[in-house]
């Protein structure tokens, strides 16, 4: 089962920390609050994926859609995976580093999100 949680660190940048399997049914369940919080007017997004045990495709298409949505919006969305390696090299594999900053340092990570 996917989760979502969410808090605003200041007025510019937001934590979305994801956890469980972000499969198909995990996609269903965290894809609506997720594309509202993460498409929030000018907001930059660290999106936390270090309690995620498992992330498909479909969980990588809804962070580009949600990266571009956001961008769109005059924001700007990263990725933290902390010490996640296999979500890590997953993520690597797709290339999507070169669309979305992946950190595995949270301090890289809030920086990126704020430039």
């Amino acid at each position: 089962m996917a989760t979502i949680e969410y808090e605003d660190s200041d007025e510019q940048v937001r934590f979305v920390r994801l956890g469980g399997r972000l499969d198909g049914p995990g996609i269903e369940l965290v894809s609506t609050k997720f594309a509202a919080v993460a498409c929030a007017q000018s907001k930059r997004i660290v999106v936390d994926l270090r309690a995620v045990t498992y992330i498909a495709s479909v969980g990588i298409r809804e962070l580009v859609s949600n990266a571009k949505a956001n961008k769109q919006r005059g924001g700007k969305l990263v990725i933290f995976v902390g010490d996640n390696a296999e979500v890590f090299n997953t993520l690597e594999t797709t290339g999507i580093g070169t669309f979305i900053g992946v950190f595995q340092d949270l301090v890289q990570a809030d920086a990126s999100a704020r430039a």
